[in-house]
């Protein structure tokens, strides 16, 4: 605890933009509408989105989040979560008589249409990602041939194909241009017959989001990132600001903030993970001006207007 004599940072700067992407939004409003069409229980695979706060609050309201398609009983309404499946566990769906609606994100179908596409070329498949990730879990089930996945240079240069082989590859969307640079130029330089999709099909959010902290980073002296530990979007964040040279905590809301990190430090930025609903953005701006900051600043930064379809599941019910 502060002593007395003590106080928090006198200035917080929000980063622009933070919190909820596009893909977010849209998986969130789906099982909203479920839940208002068909009524409870509606069963999610895999949590919507990865966060915590998000997760309990569609639980109170119904959902039923489980991650085996075997919890869930023949005909009921389900949703795929915005990270996506595999093909398994959509015919496993099909054949328990599932009602599906489809919350995956579109730059994350996106990313399914290439790999596909590049598997039926005949090229040998490299996904950038972190192993295990929900989204890498399903773009790797998406296609009937065996997907490397490399996060490193090091596994990169681990790759089996020769030189003169044809390599494609694709991204996780939670990943920015700058978590991916150097990882295809190791490709480019070993694969000659290397493809890959454009720059324009990294998602969009997470490199504005990376943009911005870098810029914040620049003014503060201390960063506090909205989100779960398990947000893999989330987690960047903070690594972003430590590379920056700016020491950064993760936070999942303003219980998780320590006064001893605010000792010394008059100016703090905080920013959100894709997954952070804003109202937890404002209760540690709250908490921060309870330890004794006065003066909150916008930062400005590019506005998103991005906006994804509803699945007509959703849509031809509700009008």
């Amino acid at each position: 605890m502060m002593s007395a004599t003590e106080s928090g940072p006198s200035t917080l700067l929000l980063a622009q933009p933070r919190g909820f992407c596009a893909g977010v939004t849209r998986a969130i409003e789906i099982v909203e509408r479920a839940l208002q069409i068909y009524g409870a229980p509606v069963y999610v695979f895999h949590e919507i989105v990865h966060n915590g706060h998000v997760v309990e609050e569609l639980r109170a309201r119904g959902a039923v989040f489980v991650d085996t398609l075997e919890l869930v009983p023949p005909g009921a309404t389900t949703v795929f979560s915005a990270h996506g499946v595999a093909s398994a566990v959509q015919r496993q769906a099909q054949a328990q008589h599932l009602n599906v609606i489809d919350a995956t994100c579109p730059l994350v179908a996106k990313v399914h249409s290439h790999a596909q596409r590049y598997a039926r070329m005949g090229y040998h498949i490299v996904l950038i990602g972190h192993e295990g990730h929900d989204e890498v879990v399903a773009t790797v089930g998406q296609v009937d041939v065996p997907v490397h996945v490399v996060a490193t240079v090091a596994e990169v240069a681990a790759l089996p194909f020769a030189a003169d082989d044809q390599v494609a590859y694709v991204t996780q969307t939670t990943l920015s241009v700058d978590d991916t640079r150097q990882v295809i130029a190791s490709l480019q330089q070993r694969y000659r017959q290397l493809v890959g999709p454009d720059v324009d099909d990294i998602c969009y959010a997470t490199q504005n989001r990376q943009q911005a902290l870098r810029g914040l980073a620049k003014d503060t002296q201390l960063v506090l990132v909205v989100g779960a530990s398990n947000s893999s979007n989330s987690q960047r964040l903070r690594e972003v600001a430590l590379q920056q040279g700016m020491p950064a905590h993760l936070v999942q809301d303003e219980t998780g903030i320590d006064p001893a990190w605010l000792l010394g430090v008059q100016r703090v930025g905080v920013t959100a993970g894709a997954s952070t609903p804003e109202r937890l953005v404002q209760q540690v701006a709250q908490r921060l001006r309870a330890l004794g900051t006065q003066a909150v600043y916008e930062v400005p930064g590019p506005e998103e207007h991005v906006v994804f379809r509803l699945p007509l599941a959703v849509l031809r019910r509700a009008a």
